[in-house]
C-alpha cells in the first residue's frame, strides 16, 4: 500500500503529479516536503524534551542530572531519531520506483535507529557520570561494567542496524556468528581478561580511585585516577600519567599504600651511623653532667645504682659501666616516645644494627601519627636534626667518608708537628 499524506480534502501527491507535470520536480518538491517537516519536528521534539525532561528531573530531585545529560547530548539524539521515525511514514510522496523507494525507506529507518542507540549509549555515560561524582562511591568506579555493556550493546545495535539495512531476520545473522567465535575471541581476547581482571580486583577490593600504588615494572609510582575496563591510569608523583592495562594489575604484583594511610600510621625507619672511634665509657663526671637532660635524667640514676649493685663484687676490668652509645640509645628512645607526631600505639624503639666499614648503624623504628607526606617528612626531619645536634653531648661524632679536603689537610705541613717533619725529611 502507498503511503500518502493527506492534508484536509487535498491529497498531496496526487496535487504534486496534477501541477508539477516533470519528474525532478515532483521529487524536489516532495524532498523539501519531508525535510520542513523533518526540521520542525526536529524543533518541537527538542523543546518538548528539554521541557519535559527538565520538569521531570526536578520532581523526582535529580535535576544535577541536567548536566550530565546535556554534556551527552542525549536530547539532541533523541531529537534526530524521532522525528526521522515520523517523517519516514510520508517517503510514500517521493515518484521513485518499488524497490528504491524501499532501499530509502530502510537506510531511513537504518539513520533513526542509529541515533535512537546512541542516545540509549549517551544515557548508560549519564549514568557512569553521576556514579562516579557521588561522594560515597568516588572511590569505587564501574566504568569497567559500563563498558562491558557498552560493547555488548553494539555489537548487538550494529547487528540490528545491518538487519535492519539488508532486511534480513537480526536472528538469522546472530546465527552466522558462531562460525566466526574463534576470531571474535582472539579480538576480545584484551577485553576478556581485563573483564575477568576487573571483576576479581573489585570482589577482592584490590584497588580503588585514589589509591596510591607503585608498580616499578610499569614504572607507575602515584595516585590511580581512573579505573576502566581495559585500562588503569596512574598520575605519578612526577605529573606523568602511566597507563596499565587493568589485567596486568591482577596477574603482576604491585604495592597498595592504601592500608597504610586507613591504619593511621606511617613507618620511619632511618638510620644514624655513628663513628665507632668515638664509642667509649663514661667517667661518673661525663654521667654526672648528662643528668641535666630531664629525658635520661631518670634513666641514669636508675642504671647508677643497678651498676653499684652489680660491682660491689667485680674490680678493675670486669667492672661494668656506661658508655656514650648506650646512654645515647636511651635518649634517642625517650625522645622520640615524648615526641608530638609519633604514634604512640605502634612499634617504638631504637636500636643498634651489625657494624659496618661505614660505622654503626643505629636505627630509630617508629610509625608517624600523619600519614600525609608533608606532615609525614616534617615529623621524620625533626626527629633526625634533634638527634644528629645532640650526637657530641653525647662524645659521639657521625661516621663521614674522607673527603678530599680531608686527605689534603692531613699532608699540609702547616697542620704537621716539627717532629713528623724532621721524621719526614730525608737522611743526610
Amino acid at each position: 500500500m502507498e503511503n500518502k499524506i493527506q492534508v484536509g480534502d487535498w491529497n498531496l501527491k496526487v496535487w504534486l503529479y496534477q501541477y508539477l507535470p516533470e519528474i525532478w520536480m515532483q521529487i524536489t518538491a516532495a524532498l523539501i516536503v519531508l525535510i520542513t517537516v523533518y526540521v520542525l519536528l526536529h524543533w518541537g521534539t527538542s523543546v518538548v524534551l528539554r521541557l519535559f525532561v527538565g520538569r521531570f528531573l526536578k520532581t523526582i530531585g535529580k535535576h544535577d542530572w541536567l548536566g550530565s545529560i546535556q554534556r551527552r547530548r542525549v536530547r539532541e539524539h533523541l531529537s534526530a531519531s524521532i522525528p526521522l521515525f515520523i517523517t519516514a511514514t510520508g517517503l510514500g510522496l517521493i515518484p521513485v520506483g518499488q524497490n528504491t523507494l524501499e532501499f530509502i525507506s530502510r537506510l531511513v529507518l537504518t539513520v533513526s535507529l542509529f541515533f535512537l542507540f546512541r542516545a540509549i549509549s549517551a544515557l548508560l555515560l549519564v549514568f557512569e557520570d553521576m556514579y562516579e561524582g557521588h561522594k560515597k562511591t568516588q572511590t569505587h568506579s564501574i566504568k569497567g561494567y559500563l563498558q562491558l555493556v557498552r560493547i555488548v550493546f553494539w555489537c548487538l545495535a550494529f547487528i540490528v542496524l545491518a538487519s535492519a539495512l539488508v532486511n534480513k531476520s537480526p536472528l538469522l545473522m546472530i546465527s552466522g556468528l558462531g562460525a566466526l567465535s574463534a576470531v571474535l575471541l582472539l579480538v576480545f581476547k584484551d577485553t576478556l581478561l581485563s573483564l575477568v581482571a576487573s571483576a576479581q580486583i573489585s570482589t577482592n577490593d584490590m584497588l580503588r580511585i585514589g589509591d596510591w600504588i607503585e608498580m616499578p615494572q610499569a614504572g607507575a609510582d602515584g595516585e590511580v585516577i581512573d579505573v576502566a575496563l581495559h585500562t588503569v591510569k596512574v598520575q605519578n608523583w612526577d605529573k606523568t600519567v602511566t597507563t596499565i592495562p587493568t589485567y596486568k594489575l591482577f596477574s603482576e604484583s604491585y604495592k597498595n599504600w592504601r592500608q597504610m594511610f586507613e591504619s593511621g600510621g606511617r613507618r620511619i625507619k632511618r638510620s644514624l651511623r655513628i663513628d665507632a672511634g668515638t664509642v667509649r665509657f663514661l667517667t661518673d663526671e661525663e654521667i654526672n653532667a648528662l643528668g641535666r637532660f630531664s629525658l635520661i635524667h631518670d634513666y641514669l640514676n636508675e642504671k647508677k645504682e643497678k651498676l653499684a649493685e652489680a660491682n660491689q663484687r667485680k674490680e678493675g676490668v670486669n667492672r661494668r659501666r656506661l658508655t656514650n652509645l648506650g646512654t645515647f640509645r636511651a635518649y634517642a628512645n625517650a625522645y622520640i616516645r615524648q615526641k608530638e607526631g609519633v604514634h604512640p600505639g605502634m612499634t617504638l624503639m631504637v636500636r643498634m644494627l651489625e657494624p659496618t666499614a661505614a660505622g654503626i648503624p643505629l636505627e630509630v623504628y617508629c610509625f608517624s601519627s600523619k600519614t600525609a607526606w608533608v606532615e609525614y617528612e616534617g615529623i621524620q626531619a625533626d626527629i633526625f636534626d634533634h638527634l644528629i645536634a645532640i650526637l657530641p653531648e653525647m662524645f659521639l661524632r657521625l661516621y663521614q667518608s674522607p673527603s678530599g679536603a680531608d686527605l689534603s689537610g692531613a699532608f699540609n705541613p702547616q697542620n704537621m708537628s716539627k717532629a713528623d717533619l724532621e721524621q719526614m725529611a730525608p737522611d743526610a
